[in-house]
């Protein structure tokens, strides 16, 4: 398979160094399975990828807005119905919020169908005394700390896209069936949120929605109609299992170019987006929206040269760069990004995420996050944004549908002491629904601006 991009094709990246790929014990076996993949119907399709790239080019002039979230890690065993129902429904919420209060389109998009697998720090992990190889995530082992839950298994690959499959086939039911109406507003406020004071404000808020279409019906437009009647969700994961996306990626059959199939968008991580690296060899040539995480350790010139490879024809909804600088960072760190990207006319859509670098370990030993650092941050991404006249065109979040106590703050005023009341999360520590309901009221006004 070749492409206009110039030495590119959807294996070219093993010539080049892979990191963070797991040490799998029989390479025979991991071919089979990668055969049987690439023979396998597509996740998502050429058609969709392309919409959501023509999406992504109004957020990066301000015409539209990027809402992504999730967990941070998906499990095997939390592909289920009701769970699947509860993170869409909280997106949903927040989108509603956003574009009612904000005035803007909301692109929305999920941390989900596909985020199995997870970077680490270490190859081994050690715990009294006993090595074992690192929990990579449930596409590639189990998170038990035993020999046999910890060996990479390739059939969990298969595993993945089975499950990334049963995913999409539920939100597909539930955006294009009725569930995702603006009819059902009120219906989507759950139940441990509605007697909250976000899920107060969140009522009102439905019932002027309601009066709003009645008042259209009334004057005879119809709301019978797919602009009312249903949603479109996207999805996203970090593409990190190079065999698995090669396996799954596709020609499209109408325009003979290459989109990796297994979601709409697909981000590379620190830890990964090496210049040099597989990683950014394989991106490069997929069609795919690619989303790129930016730490305050970033290189610029490193940024410029990366931002150029992937995207060389500047195409607009082509790079989100996600920057995950932290509260203490955020003001010294983002204004000479922000400088030198617009200096370049570069078209980049700008996300901020207010999570990953605010993270500490409470004394019960639990990792979490609190509500305040995280809204501060997004304050002082938009207010950055404006001040160099530049767009905040998104917002990346890890949350969850659940009534979790995993981060901190809020307007019940999690303190350390209750984390471990519901603290459910295999990975890092995420916002509940009615924490996530609120930083969408708080940054509405935001976004109208």
């Amino acid at each position: 398979m070749t492409t206009t991009i110039d030495n590119w094709t959807k294996s070219s990246w093993k010539n080049f160094e892979a990191l963070q790929q797991p040490n799998w014990p029989d390479q025979t076996e991991v071919d089979n399975v990668l055969k049987d993949l690439s023979r396998l119907p597509p996740l998502v399709f050429a058609g969709e990828i392309r919409v959501l790239k023509q999406q992504l080019a109004k957020a990066v002039t301000g015409e539209a807005f990027l809402l992504q979230g999730g967990d941070c890690s998906e499990n095997f065993s939390n592909v289920t119905a009701p769970t699947i129902r509860e993170t869409l429904k909280v997106l949903l919420q927040m989108a509603v919020v956003l574009t009612y209060a904000g005035g803007k389109p909301v692109i929305k998009m999920g941390r989900i169908a596909g985020q199995f697998a997870k970077p680490r720090s270490a190859d081994m992990e050690t715990k009294d005394g006993v090595e074992l190889p690192s929990y990579r995530g449930d596409m590639v082992n189990r998170p038990e700390f035993t020999p046999e839950a910890r060996i990479p298994d390739p059939k969990n690959m298969m595993m993945g896209y089975n499950m990334a499959a049963c995913t999409l086939n539920l939100l597909r039911a539930f955006t294009r069936g009725g569930y995702g109406s603006l009819q059902r507003v009120q219906s989507w406020n759950q139940e441990f949120v509605a007697q909250s004071p976000m899920g107060r404000s969140y009522d009102r808020m439905a019932k002027q929605i309601d009066q709003a279409m009645k008042f259209m019906e009334t004057i005879g437009i119809k709301t019978d109609n797919p602009q009312i009647n249903q949603t479109q969700l996207f999805t996203s994961h970090e593409a990190l299992l190079l065999g698995y996306e090669e396996a799954l990626t596709r020609i499209d059959s109408t325009t003979g170019d290459p989109y990796n199939c297994s979601a709409h968008l697909l981000w590379i991580g620190e830890r990964t987006r090496q210049l040099d690296g597989a990683h950014v060899e394989f991106l490069r040539g997929v069609l795919n929206p690619i989303g790129v995480k930016i730490g305050p350790t970033y290189d610029l010139d490193n940024v410029k040269r990366l931002v150029e490879k992937l995207n060389p024809e500047n195409e607009a909804g082509r790079i989100t760069l996600i920057t995950r600088l932290g509260l203490n960072n955020v003001d010294k760190a983002l204004p000479p990004l922000l400088r030198e990207m617009k200096r370049e006319g570069f078209n980049i859509v700008w996300s901020c995420d207010p999570m990953h670098a605010n993270t500490y370990t409470a004394e019960s030993g639990h990792k979490t996050r609190n509500f305040n650092d995280i809204l501060s941050e997004i304050t002082c991404f938009f207010e950055t944004h404006w001040s160099e006249g530049t767009v905040p065109g998104g917002l990346h979040f890890e949350m969850t549908g659940e009534n979790v106590t995993e981060c901190t703050g809020g307007a019940r005023n999690i303190i350390d002491e209750q984390l471990a009341q519901r603290y459910l999360t295999s990975c890092d520590p995420r916002l509940n629904a009615e924490q996530s309901l609120e930083v969408a009221f708080q940054i509405a006004d935001m976004i109208r601006s």
